[in-house]
């Protein structure tokens, strides 16, 4: 495998094209020359993989020659055997970076919750990431060593409340925009998506409160979700063209009105006969718990009140996205589950003051929700997100180096995954080196469901953390009085973890 690095594609405007015909492949290939392999004999490979029809086509026989000299060196040979037949990810694992990311800490929180949880084959990433936070303050309160809330619950209300959203959202862009427009399409790529954002478990807890697991444990739809979603979309889908009918057609109010509940009952029915019926929100339940010091007790509560010590209203949400300016309020429109209540919003900071505020918190003895892009540069086994795991340049001989911007501005990367932090390892003059965080992949991923976060890989792939509003500045907190800058459905802050 080589290690030289690649010679850079000429820009477009550079690239001269010849009007006359051109004799010789050598000088054909003149115009446009592209040198990706240096080999290590320093000779020249001068088969372009363009076409003698111009720069704009491919040539297979180019190709072919190219592969050939290409293969010519043994470090090459070594790295098609060792690549094409085992994951390239695995193979180019760097063992220093492994070696640096352990599972110590000098600062973390005094509790961290059990049992590790497992969102099995569901996107239910964001429903365990807050709960596994609730929970903390829920054992304390009730002297509980092992304790889980019920996402279920969560999972159940989101899908029911996305769903009118879905609809409420289809009758408001009726009149001013196509079926194929950009928006229209957008709502009806994910109706009821697994995936959440924290404003959007806000708005659950407040409505409907929490339960613990033992009262609305999974069912095998809850852990395997992809049928009940797929049935769930085909269906609010075609609900969806025949309310745009209706209102084409003169439909008055009621009749809508009529249509959509009819509709809101058959969302009902899908999810109750897939999840079960959920307790109800204002109704007391009786929860039977073990102590620490092995007494039975029962408390006698309401989902609503059992919610009370979550807290969960006063958190903030910090990003870091480099587009747009820092000290700025962002909001994304035409996201959300409950319909006119809290939207998504974000407080645009430096990654700097992320940090900040996340070592606060764990100073508080308080975990931290945070969403980031958890497939870039880690090894789900091994529970390792490092910038330094995977060395890509050294098997392939090219060169990666877009800015977290960039990855941003073209879809390289997103949120695509929500966890908690617990714990921090800072050096001696109190900078942040790797992270503990707590994950929803069961107790085989990792080390007994924790991983190791490099804090390299914080800055360029966490997005989001949320925080109470005690560890940021003023001019953090002022920014909250904003007008929020408005951010399409379909921009990369509009993921759902």
């Amino acid at each position: 495998m080589g290690n030289a690095e690649s010679t850079p594609v000429p820009a477009p405007s550079a690239v001269r094209r010849r009007q006359s015909p051109i004799q010789s492949l050598d000088e054909k290939f003149d115009a446009v020359r592209i040198d990706h392999y240096q080999p290590s004999t320093q000779a020249t490979l001068t088969h372009s993989i363009l076409s003698s029809g111009g720069p704009e086509h491919v040539s297979g026989s180019s190709t072919t020659q190219y592969t050939r000299e290409l293969l010519k060196d043994s470090k090459n040979r070594l790295g098609l055997s060792a690549l094409s037949t085992a994951n390239p990810s695995t193979v180019l694992e760097v063992p220093s970076a492994i070696l640096k990311d352990t599972q110590t800490f000098n600062l973390t929180i005094p509790h961290e919750g059990s049992p590790v949880t497992n969102q099995r084959s569901s996107g239910r990433c964001w429903i365990f990431a807050a709960t596994n936070v609730f929970r903390i303050a829920i054992q304390q309160k009730y002297d509980i060593q092992s304790f889980e809330l019920s996402q279920a619950y969560l999972f159940f209300w989101d899908k029911v409340e996305k769903a009118n959203y879905f609809l409420e959202s289809i009758l408001d862009t009726a009149e001013d925009y196509d079926v194929d427009s950009r928006l229209v399409s957008a709502l009806m790529a994910s109706p009821v998506g697994d995936g959440g954002q924290w404003d959007m478990i806000v708005n659950l807890v407040a409505k409907y409160g929490i339960v613990p697991q033992t009262l609305y444990p999974d069912s095998w739809n809850a852990q395997n979700s992809s049928t009940m979603d797929r049935l769930l979309t085909t269906k609010l889908r075609e609900d969806g063209l025949k309310l745009r009918a209706m209102l084409k057609d003169g439909a008055g109010e009621g009749d809508i009105a009529g249509a959509k509940e009819t509709m809101m009952q058959d969302v009902v029915r899908i999810l109750t006969l897939c999840l079960g019926p959920p307790p109800a929100a204002d109704e007391k339940f009786t929860w039977e718990y073990t102590t620490t010091k092995h007494t039975v007790k029962t408390a006698s509560l309401t989902p609503l009140e059992f919610a009370e010590s979550t807290n969960v209203k006063k958190f903030i949400s910090l990003v870091n996205d480099p587009r747009n300016p820092y000290n700025r309020l962002l909001t994304v429109q035409n996201l959300g589950n409950v319909w006119d209540a809290r939207p998504v919003t974000y407080i645009n900071v430096d990654k700097d003051v992320l940090k900040s505020a996340c070592i606060a918190m764990i100073k508080k003895g308080l975990p931290i929700f945070f969403g980031s892009d958890v497939g870039k540069m880690s090894d789900s086994q091994k529970g390792i997100m490092d910038t330094d795991l995977v060395d890509y340049e050294l098997g392939f001989n090219v060169k990666l180096g877009m800015s977290k911007a960039q990855r941003l501005l073209t879809g390289e990367s997103q949120m695509t995954h929500a966890m908690v932090l617990t714990a921090v390892h800072l050096d001696e003059q109190g900078k942040a080196v790797r992270w503990r965080v707590e994950n929803s992949w069961s107790e085989t991923a990792g080390t007994k469901g924790y991983f190791v976060m490099s804090d390299g890989w914080m800055d360029e792939f966490c997005y989001q953390a949320v925080v109470d509003p005690s560890v940021v500045g003023k001019e953090v907190r002022d920014v909250l009085g904003q007008e929020a800058k408005k951010l399409p459905l379909w921009d990369p802050m509009g993921a759902l973890a």
